[in-house]
């Protein structure tokens, strides 16, 4: 019999669909390679990933496909005893560590597994996302994190995500996010979590594609890639590329931006959902307004979840979302001493100049008279775009009456418009010498900044300060370092501007630069691109706005740029308020000053301000009350009405949206902070000064991955000082050493910049303490240079992990077992089995210890092969004699013992599956009640049908022996504790 007819045998299915389990070894055109992942494909075979074992191809990244190459998974049969002359046995604990660490965890395991290995707070609040997306309650891990703004949304993505890579179900990661915070995210996920995401912006695509064949899809280059949704959404070669891709994971943040169907974004979005397993929507503003238009973005996850687009209810999708506030109690009491509460907004009335009243006469009497007048314009809007205009700036006031002005000129209506333009002329020159000693606000955004925050030269404090129009920025950049006392070169950098005219490149850079600490940007004066998703709270905590977005989800997306977590100081925010005294006049106390106290009032008795219009969306807020205004309503009028349905709205409906906003996903968080997480509270500290989960959840035989890795290293690497001229700084627990060739090789799936900067090609500074990585984190931010750490945090995903586990695997060689002389009574081998769904996802996992008693044919099995471990007193302080042993007897009972632990998995297949099938069965059966009138939506059907039955268990287990425990033939009776012996008899065996 072959090898690979026993691997179809065992597997029960055609030799296509075989289970190729990471860590295990196969030979392929003549090579031995070690599987990393496998997935099947739809027709050639089951898809490979694997690296190189074999001399030739050492540490070479493959892939290969079971229809196109002979794959030899190796007959466990045939496994080869050997001995092992290791001190204390540790290259045989090493090996069974390696296969553990790299055996991905069965979709049955619900709990979270590493938690408590990152860095990041251990906040309950901030691992349910994960622990949602992995309860089963939905078919795959999907769904909506919409977290208001500043809770930390991208750690709760990561942590989901980690935990997805750990069950071999993370191989291949898309991240779209708006290209503001491409690097920020990426910053995160790698600093946190040690996850590597390869930046394809426009510069690294293009970049990419210089390096690759002509006509070969980028995307298959990097196996983790973040990229803007802009640059996505605008090619049409990037939807090819993307249609031939199949993903683990994709995450999409700020997905509110995908609701309108037919829009580029929505099509992107529609693209990539049905080819992905895992899905995941970040937004804190995900409703607009219309439960069509949410559930077009619920069924993105489920299209089954919601039946009746216009009548739902949150409960309907509580296992696809969640939503938490500041208030919460759960983030109220987690969050106690971590996120400083934020001040009261600060009106500071700015009485205009002489000049700017001049305006406010003119704005007054011909563009918004008051009762019963009539405006010079024709476009009822048209007056209070100027007028926001005007509040803004006299730059922007030119740059909106010039552009209306063209507009005009180009109408074949002269007559009809020669009222309205000459008006615009006069606008037009009462503006025209304005300068910044005309404009009260700068005066006072001057004095606020320099005499109540302290910004100027000398200072290291940091403010910024938003504006709707992008001239307004622009004069304010030019003009205010001079007004600060800036000179010379400083005044020339203390001063950065962004906004959406800017290249993905160019924002990033502004942000980067203002959250170093030991760059000269005091000011950075910025748009409402930066409202949605940018962190800018490192080192700043004062915000000004110089002019007021007429929309309380802006005003509140605007202040959650600084208040949010990880803010040390209380948030302090400003608004510049211009005064007129001219009667009628609509200045800033008409409709700013009043949002500003309403959303403060939202903001600390609700927790968000999105659902007080009932709107939900900041344009559609802003049309509303600008249509209430023309009305005469005043603005607390205006925003009250549509809640009471003053306009004839259905109350019912907006009662039906606030639950999206109420209390989803809020129930009361477990008394013990690690109930219900698959964690247990940190287990001290290791030999480097870090921590290290002993989670049930992970089987491990070293009680921390450092300790793994300090024995890896002296297995793989006795000389390491020379070799990789290792340093270690055992106070502190920094590793310093020089990559060699196959980990550099890894390395290119790091963030680029973050390589070249730090320059890891040439030396790493790694660590498991965490209190270092953090310090170097935060000094990173304090740099000029670079925002990188210098040293990274060691996690089980981290690439040196990673890279000496399968070091220590491919050190065992071809379909090898060590033999290990323990406190036993009779030979126990230790098994692993594993059952598969079609997909080739593990779906149980089992470690055993086996023994087969020839004379009375008698088989018996112990399920928890750590535990025996530790009974048999198998150790780093056992003692290897390095005596001989003839394997031969051992060998031939080797079909015997693995016919014992099929029986036995057999036996209890039915109650390790339960936990996976039942849920799939309740969503087979509301499939099968979900009803499609057209063809599309059948078909989408029959393919969740599939896909449903696609993730059950099938065919029979995978065996791999990875040891056996042999008595010491030297032992006495009476010589030290008890020896082990198995009692749990085993099914009858059944023979292959």
């Amino acid at each position: 019999m072959t090898a690979v007819q026993s691997s179809a045998e065992q597997s029960g299915v055609t030799t296509g669909q075989d289970q190729y389990p990471a860590g295990a070894q196969v030979v392929v055109r003549d090579e031995e390679w070690l599987v990393r992942s496998s997935m099947p494909t739809e027709d050639d075979g089951t898809r490979i990933e694997v690296v190189g074992v074999s001399e030739f191809v050492r540490d070479q990244e493959a892939v290969f496909f079971s229809g196109l190459d002979r794959i030899e998974l190796l007959d466990p049969r045939e496994t080869a005893l050997v001995m092992d002359d290791s001190p204390n046995y540790r290259r045989s604990r090493l090996f069974l560590e390696a296969v553990l660490r790299r055996t991905a965890l069965p979709q049955s395991e619900r709990r979270l597994a590493l938690a408590d290995s990152f860095l990041m707070d251990p906040l309950p609040y901030q691992r349910r996302p994960a622990e949602l997306a992995l309860s089963g309650a939905n078919l795959r891990p999907r769904l909506l994190i919409a977290d208001v703004v500043g809770l930390g949304k991208t750690l709760e993505i990561g942590l989901t995500l980690a935990e997805l890579i750990r069950r071999g179900r993370g191989e291949r990661i898309l991240v779209v996010t708006p290209q503001h915070v491409l690097e920020q995210f990426q910053h995160e996920l790698w600093t946190r979590f040690a996850i590597p995401l390869v930046r394809l912006d426009s510069v690294g695509i293009e970049r990419i594609q210089r390096e690759i064949p002509a006509g070969r899809n980028p995307f298959t280059s990097f196996k983790r890639v973040i990229v803007s949704i802009d640059t996505l959404k605008n090619t049409d070669q990037y939807q090819h590329h993307l249609e031939q891709i199949r993903w683990d994971a994709v995450v999409i943040d700020e997905s509110h931006n995908l609701i309108n169907r037919g829009s580029l974004r929505n099509q992107l979005a529609r693209t990539l959902a049905p080819r992905t397993d895992a899905l995941i929507l970040a937004s804190a503003t995900p409703h607009n307004g219309d439960a069509k238009s949410f559930a077009e973005l619920i069924g993105l996850l489920d299209p089954v979840a919601i039946r009746d687009p216009e009548s739902y209810r949150a409960a309907d999708i509580e296992h696809l979302f969640i939503r938490r506030t500041k208030i919460s109690p759960e983030v109220r009491e987690q969050m106690k001493g971590q996120w400083a509460d934020r001040g009261p907004s600060h009106s500071v009335h700015c009485p205009a100049t002489p000049a700017e009243e001049k305006i406010f006469e003119e704005l007054a009497a011909v563009w918004l008279p008051g009762e019963g007048g009539t405006s010079v314009s024709s476009v009822p809007l048209f007056p209070y775009t100027l007028l926001k205009s005007f509040l803004s700036s006299h730059a922007a006031l030119r740059a909106t009456v010039s552009a209306r002005i063209k507009t005009l000129e180009k109408k074949d209506d002269p007559q009809g418009t020669a009222a309205e333009l000459a008006a615009l002329h006069r606008l037009s020159e009462l503006a025209a010498d304005l300068t910044e000693a005309d404009s009260a606000k700068f005066a006072a955004l001057v004095r606020q900044l320099r005499e109540e925050i302290g910004v100027g030269p000398g200072s290291d404090e940091r403010v910024v300060v938003f504006s709707e129009r992008v001239q307004t920025l622009e004069w304010l950049a030019e003009f205010l370092p001079a007004a600060l006392g800036f000179k010379g070169r400083a005044a020339r950098d203390c001063v950065r501007i962004m906004h959406g005219g800017l290249s993905d490149e160019q924002q990033m850079a502004c942000v980067e630069e203002f959250g170093l600490a030991d760059t000269p940007v005091r000011v950075l004066v910025t748009g409402d691109v930066a409202s949605e998703g940018v962190n800018l709270h490192r080192q700043c905590h004062q915000l000004v706005h110089y002019d007021v977005p007429w929309s309380l989800i802006r005003i509140e997306q605007r202040n959650g740029r600084i208040d949010r977590y990880g803010q040390a100081r209380p948030p302090e925010f400003r608004a510049l308020i211009l005064t007129s005294e001219v009667e009628g006049a609509k200045d800033d106390t008409v409709v700013a000053e009043r949002l500003l106290e309403r959303e403060d009032q939202a903001h600390r008795s609700l927790g968000t301000a999105e659902a007080v219009t009932g709107l939900y969306r900041a344009e559609a807020e802003e049309k509303s009350l600008i249509q209430d205004l023309l009305r005469g309503r005043t603005v607390d009028e205006s925003l009250d009405a549509r809640r009471s349905g003053a306009d004839g709205e259905d109350a019912g409906l907006d009662d039906f949206l606030a639950d999206f906003f109420g209390p989803v996903g809020e129930e009361a968080p477990p008394a013990d902070p690690t109930e219900g997480t698959g964690s247990t509270p940190l287990s001290g500290t290791d030999s480097s000064g870090g921590r290290d989960a002993t989670s049930p959840v992970l089987p491990r035989l070293f009680d921390s991955t450092a300790h793994f890795l300090d024995d890896a290293l002296r297995e793989v690497y006795p000389d390491a000082r020379e070799r990789l001229d290792l340093d270690r700084d055992q106070q502190s627990g920094l590793l310093s050493f020089r990559p060699p060739t196959e980990l550099v090789h890894r390395l290119k799936a790091l963030p680029s910049d973050y390589l070249r900067e730090q320059r890891l090609r040439e030396r790493m500074l790694v660590t498991f303490n965490r209190r270092l990585a953090e310090h170097s984190l935060q000094r990173a931010r304090e740099s000029s240079t670079s925002s990188w750490p210098e040293i990274s945090l060691l996690t089980d995903l981290h690439p040196v992990v990673e890279w000496l586990t399968d070091k220590v695997l491919v050190g065992m060689g071809r379909q090898e077992a060590p033999m290990i002389t323990a406190n036993v009574a009779e030979p126990i081998y230790l098994v692993q089995g594993v059952y598969s769904n079609k997909l080739g996802r593990p779906t149980v996992v089992k470690w055993m210890g086996v023994t087969w008693r020839k004379a009375s044919r008698e088989g018996l099995v112990d399920d928890d092969m750590v535990s025996l471990l530790r009974r048999c007193g198998v150790g780093p302080t056992m003692a290897n004699k390095r005596r001989y042993r003839d394997p031969a007897p051992l060998r031939e009972a080797l079909p015997d013992v693995l016919d014992t632990a099929e029986a036995f998995l057999n036996t209890h297949r039915d109650a390790w599956d339960e936990p996976l099938r039942e849920p799939i069965e309740q969503y087979k059966r509301r499939l099968g009640t979900w009803r499609q009138p057209t063809l599309a939506g059948e078909r989408t059907k029959e393919r969740l049908a599939d896909l449903a039955d696609s993730l059950l268990t099938t065919g029979r287990p995978l065996l791999r022996v990875l040891a056996v425990l042999v008595p010491d033939p030297d032992r006495g009776d009476d010589d030290g504790p008890p020896l082990v012996s198995l009692t749990a008899p085993a099914a009858s065996p059944s023979r292959f």
